[in-house]
């Protein structure tokens, strides 16, 4: 390993980037692939982007670029063009990895650039969708195969969505707000009001996107959102010690369903089934297999919310801190 990944910082461009360790969001929540294979990638990528002094903006659009081809390539039944395909959507989420790297390394972190950051992956699905639904039809398939199709999106879109935010999650249990990425509607929700249809008409349309994102989010997990009340009210100074501690050890158990739903589980099958050349079988993994394992953490999840939300509100073992 270089020195550019021992724990000392280094300066391109006139910014201070960290060590590789510190460009990660938590052990906790990083999968086994994502260490080994697309962090150390997006690493050097972002490495590379800080000396020239390129954004993670930027980064993410490029990657938006290389993920829509590689559901163009997937309509293919070539499996050399589909390998090419394969190829360009491990470099688009590379760059994904990069994005967020960069922004820690570089503390240029923003709104906009989170919600462009899960704008992407979802243009790279609804790209490869289509390109398996046409595929799907030249191979025999009726215009029903895009029922399936259109199930399966929607229900990639709850699966990431949720696993997005029960991350953050545990990221401000165990880091506090400033390693989160976690945003509530009631805050995005004064921030829309503030904006206006005539000035503001770009950010007020992607601001009404992440609200309903948001929104979707909070409605899911019931119980959360009432610990998530009680603690920001409660705790105001900061989360005592041996709640982040108590927490971290009920929490991360659950951290591994976040994983199995996101990015790198459903890739390698679609991968399985594009060598097969069976892709239509995608869409039935996401909506029988990934769908029950969405369901089994959000279950999960709300228990150790509740069982959290009664311990903190009927017992004096936290402590009570406030400014």
């Amino acid at each position: 390993m270089s020195d550019l990944t021992k724990k000392d910082t280094v300066a391109f461009a006139g910014q201070e980037t960290t060590s590789f360790e510190n460009s990660l969001k938590s052990n906790d929540t990083e999968e086994k692939i994502d260490i080994w294979f697309y962090r150390p990638i997006g690493y050097q990528i972002a490495l590379f982007c800080a000396k020239i002094g390129m954004t993670p903006n930027t980064v993410t659009i490029i990657s938006i670029f290389f993920g829509v081809a590689a559901g163009i390539l997937f309509y293919s039944q070539n499996l050399g063009v589909n390998i090419i395909g394969m190829l360009s959507l491990v470099f688009a989420n590379s760059l994904d990895s990069a994005d967020g790297q960069l922004a820690r390394m570089t503390n240029n972190k923003s709104r906009l650039g989170r919600i462009l950051d899960g704008a992407a992956g979802d243009f790279w699905f609804i790209s490869i969708h289509i390109a398996i639904c046409l595929r799907s039809m030249n191979e025999g398939w009726t215009a029903l195969i895009w029922i399936p199709g259109v199930v399966a999106g929607f229900s990639h879109v709850v699966q990431s969505a949720m696993a997005d935010y029960y991350r953050n999650v545990h990221l401000f249990f165990i880091k506090g707000k400033s390693g989160s990425e976690l945003d509530n509607s009631r805050e995005l929700q004064r921030e829309y009001d503030q904006l206006t249809w005539t000035q503001n008409f770009g950010m007020k349309l992607v601001a009404r996107f992440y609200l309903n994102y948001t929104n979707l989010q909070e409605s899911l997990s019931p119980r959360l959102q009432k610990l998530l009340m009680l603690i920001r009210g409660k705790y105001r100074a900061g989360l005592p010690a041996n709640l982040i501690t108590d927490f971290r050890v009920q929490n991360r158990p659950l951290m591994k369903y976040t994983n199995i739903i996101q990015f790198n589980t459903r890739v390698l099958f679609l991968f399985l089934w594009l060598f097969m050349d069976q892709a239509w079988v995608y869409f039935f993994f996401d909506i029988f297999v990934l769908n029950p394992i969405l369901i089994y953490m959000c279950v999960r999840q709300e228990k150790v919310s509740g069982y959290f939300y009664n311990k903190i509100s009927n017992s004096k073992e936290y402590g009570y801190q406030s400014i």
